[in-house]
């Protein structure tokens, strides 16, 4: 039997970025985390792009937009403080056609309202900033916007946490036992507090304590193209998106080392790590997902049918390479590579309502708090995003 004060479940940014947090604020308290991989960041924390974004595509009433300003600041001063990789590229977002034009003048003010370093620009200054770039009229330009690597932050703040957190690596949650004491495939463990943040399966764990009912995880597959040629842009480059989907569309990524990467896709999986070929199938997660995907298919509830289709052609390369062409100027399409490593976005579904929640989502017990939509930003997030989690944990343990 473990016994521990704070009970982390999820070894991705986020777990890290509470036990770091907790570690602290109460450097006195036992914090145990279990990760069931071999190593931290195996999934959706070391499967993104790394991108750190600024915080102007989130309503103002929004969690999002409540932590990634400050999260992007914490984490960019936590690289350069650790001398950790950071490309301080910065970012414009770029319109089809008169009609994008509306998308993006409300970003600037929904960047505006978040207290967004954002520039509205016209043709000459985006021609100034980034040559290669296609607009019409006007784009925005975010100088905050960066790229990290992902595997190396989080590795670096595991390491760090090394002596202080009690970190056990290949420890699988299986099932709550009682109030608070739970099984691991190797343990029996009591907490005085739980956080779920197991990201993918982070629903099934609510739900065994009576927590998030209403809600279930959809997963979405995100492939990214390499392309072979440094030289063809200077700052990422996005579209418009739509505003009513959290997806951000196909763009442009410059990596930590100046590569360029084009991508991704938001293709419904059919299983919640079903990132290649039949890897980690489970029949109770395809039947189950398979379920919920075909009611939003056939009820068409977000448009999901033809977010579908939409999606499901970007497996054809042609295709995929055409939806980012219109976003530059000039382009080599015999330059583009192989797919890269595919990440999954576990996306949270609202069943009762049949739509996709927008922003994070943290639900309490009586003595547990569940992380149940940690989606895009949350990497940029993690620190200040961590500090809320604690904040509202030492709140139940007062309570």
């Amino acid at each position: 039997m473990i016994t521990t004060d704070i009970l982390i479940v999820g070894g991705g940014i986020i777990g890290l970025s509470i036990a770091r947090e907790f570690n602290n604020r109460h450097p006195d308290l036992k914090i145990t985390l279990i990760e069931k991989e071999a190593t931290a960041a195996c999934h959706a924390s070391g499967r993104n792009s790394g991108v750190l974004h600024a915080g102007f595509y989130y309503t103002p009433d929004s969690l999002k937009s409540r932590f990634t300003v400050e999260g992007n600041k914490l984490l960019t001063d936590y690289c350069l403080k650790n001398n950790l990789s950071i490309n301080r590229c910065g970012k414009v977002v770029v319109a089809k056609d008169e009609k994008e034009l509306d998308g993006i003048f409300e970003l600037k003010k929904r960047g505006d309202t978040n207290g967004v370093d954002l520039e509205l620009i016209d043709e000459k200054r985006l021609e100034e900033l980034e040559p290669n770039a296609r607009t019409f009229d006007k784009a925005l330009y975010s100088p905050t916007t960066s790229v990290v690597n992902p595997e190396e932050v989080v590795g670096h703040i595991s390491d760090a946490l090394k002596g202080k957190v009690n970190i056990l690596f290949n420890e699988k949650f299986i099932k709550r036992d009682d109030t608070n004491t739970v099984s691991t495939n190797t343990h029996k463990i009591k907490f005085k507090h739980l956080i779920n943040s197991a990201g993918l399966y982070a629903d099934k764990i609510a739900h065994q304590f009576g927590i998030g009912q209403k809600y279930t995880l959809i997963p979405f597959k995100g492939l990214y193209m390499e392309y072979k040629d440094s030289n063809l842009i200077r700052k990422h480059i996005y579209p418009v998106p739509n505003l009513k989907n959290p997806f951000l569309g196909i763009h442009f990524t410059i990596t930590i080392s100046g590569k360029i990467k084009i991508g991704p896709t938001a293709i419904p999986a059919f299983w919640r790590e079903n990132y290649e070929g039949i890897s980690r199938f489970n029949l109770n997660e395809f039947l189950e997902v398979l379920f919920h995907e075909a009611k939003l298919f056939f009820t068409n509830a977000f448009n999901f049918r033809s977010l579908t289709f939409e999606e499901f052609k970007k497996y054809y390369r042609n295709y995929f390479i055409q939806q980012a062409t219109h976003l530059v100027k000039k382009i080599d399409i015999n330059k583009f590579g192989n797919y890269l490593t595919p990440g999954i976005r576990s996306q949270l579904l609202d069943k009762e309502e049949m739509k996709l929640v927008m922003d994070f989502v943290v639900e309490n017990g009586e003595n547990s708090t569940h992380v149940l939509n940690a989606v895009s930003p949350a990497f940029t997030s993690a620190f200040s995003f961590s500090k809320f989690i604690v904040d509202e944990v030492e709140k139940a343990i007062d309570r």
